[in-house]
């Protein structure tokens, strides 16, 4: 059983490693930072509001053979458009953004060339062609091997700073104010990932159905679910311990660019704990980055081509191999002629994400509870009432962040 639940994990990991990202090492590392373990709450918090949201993409795709974008559709073609224009919006700086960090950290590890531009492209173009050439097949082996090398190599990196910190661990929670407040917001407008997520892990889910000769049930794939959304959390509370141990009271200035942040980790946690340390920190690093890479690139392509099929009824054409030379082209431009302005659109992206949560909840709510859905398949009583404590959160802290614009 055991093995037949292993051959079966993909779309749950396709999840984690595009979750597993700035979320982690740049947001979750600077809670730490700034904060110590005084976020921990809200961390634990924001995944468990999220959870109900997120495990409906699978579950209704498992249900009803359906990526989310069909139900949207069925709900109202307004909403489909609506995706469609925050989508165009938003891909090209999200690519960019994780993208920008991942050659930031690759020139740290391979040394090879200090040029971004030239980083960032070889990233790009080298994602593009693995899933140009594998498809979901190929994706789905080497998002397992990164996530394994990234899940051993953070736990091992965070265990040697626990081991090496002499200090008292403080738990005292706390609630940031002014302008902490905002950076609170976007932690958990970015805490695991945003919630379009789960349209990608519902596209994600059907195409492992279509892989495997046999059935992939949904017990199967909400098991799949729940190890990448463990993992998501477990990594999390390890990045905000990697902040907590090595960053936190060093008397350093923090940058609020991802790529120099990242930087700064891997300095201090190597000037902490020996150089011997160095490949480590670097390798978890990079692994966390290159699993969000590769994932968006290949996620936000689908999710177009199949968002284009509904709305203009050409169910026929796949328009995957469009979308992702327009991603990957546009991201380079970006990085050639728009790099300066990076910080601007990142802050833009950011504020999308975390305002959006909301529609992507209800929306998400609706469509599990509605004829839609397999009435079998509707989430029992206590997933219902998670929902609407998790809408009501949602819809409170992004009050919260529009009031203190």
């Amino acid at each position: 059983m055991l093995k037949i639940n292993i051959k079966k994990l993909g779309p749950g990991l396709l999840f984690a490693g595009a979750a597993i990202g700035v979320s982690h090492l740049v947001q979750s590392t600077r809670a730490g930072a700034d904060y110590g373990w005084g976020l921990l709450w809200a961390l634990l918090f924001v995944n468990l509001f999220k959870y109900p949201f997120f495990q409906y993409g699978p579950r209704y795709a498992l249900a009803t053979g359906e990526s989310l974008l069909d139900g949207y559709y069925k709900l109202g073609k307004g909403y489909l458009w609506f995706y469609f224009f925050l989508n165009i919006a938003t891909m090209f700086t999200i690519q960019t953004a994780v993208t920008i960090v991942t050659a930031g950290l690759a020139s740290n590890l391979f040394g090879l060339s200090s040029n971004m531009v030239f980083w960032s492209i070889f990233i790009t173009f080298t994602c593009y062609f693995i899933l140009l050439i594998g498809k979901y097949r190929l994706l789905d082996k080497v998002i397992k091997l990164i996530i394994i090398v990234l899940s051993i190599s953070t736990i091992l990196a965070v265990s040697i700073a626990f081991f090496k910190t002499p200090d008292v661990i403080n738990l005292n929670q706390t609630f940031p104010e002014g302008t902490g407040l905002l950076f609170l917001v976007a932690f958990m407008g970015w805490m695991p990932a945003p919630l379009d997520i789960s349209i990608w892990h519902s596209i994600w889910a059907i195409e492992k159905k279509k892989e495997l000769k046999t059935q992939f049930k949904i017990n199967e794939g909400m098991f799949d679910f729940n190890v990448g959304y463990l993992t998501t959390v477990i990594l999390g509370i390890c990045f905000i311990g990697l902040g907590a141990l090595v960053m936190f009271g060093s008397g350093i200035e923090f940058s609020n660019q991802g790529n120099i942040f990242a930087e700064q980790l891997i300095a201090l946690y190597t000037s902490s704990l020996g150089k011997a340390s160095y490949f480590i920190i670097s390798i978890a690093a990079f692994t966390t980055m290159l699993s969000t890479t590769i994932t968006t690139l290949d996620a936000s392509p689908r999710a177009m081509s199949k968002t284009i099929q509904l709305l203009f009824n050409q169910d026929e054409k796949n328009f995957y191999f469009l979308f992702i030379s327009i991603l990957a082209a546009g991201t380079c431009l970006i990085f050639i002629f728009l790099l300066s302005e990076m910080g601007l659109l990142v802050q833009i992206a950011t504020v999308l994400s975390f305002i959006t949560a909301p529609f992507y909840a209800i929306l998400n709510y609706k469509l599990v509870i509605s004829k839609h859905m397999p009435k079998s398949h509707h989430p029992k009583i206590g997933m219902k009432l998670l929902s609407v404590l998790g809408i009501s959160f949602l819809i409170g802290f992004t009050l919260i962040y529009l009031l203190s614009l």
